[in-house]
């Protein structure tokens, strides 16, 4: 396996800082790319009104990451699953 240096460094450099091993933090980097990987592809995907009509809503950014963020809390805590 190769990597980049400068990525090698500082994964060796939080390894130390935290006590561990370098091997440690390198199987727990793999496990939750892998884990997180595996929740967006079970996460339901996000409804969002859409902005073509122009009377219709128009979201900002705060708003979009708002129902992000609920869907999100919602998922985790096993809600909506009932209203997908």
């Amino acid at each position: 396996m190769r990597i980049d240096e400068q990525l090698l460094n500082e994964a060796k450099a939080y390894a130390a800082r935290k006590g561990r091993s370098l091997n440690s933090v390198m199987e727990d980097a793999l496990r939750q790319l892998i884990h997180r990987s595996a929740d967006v592809a079970e996460r339901p995907p996000i409804k969002l009104p859409l902005s073509g009509d122009p009377h219709g809503p128009k979201l900002n950014w705060a708003e979009l990451k708002e129902l992000d963020d609920q869907d999100f809390v919602e998922h985790v805590l096993g809600a909506g699953h009932e209203d997908a």
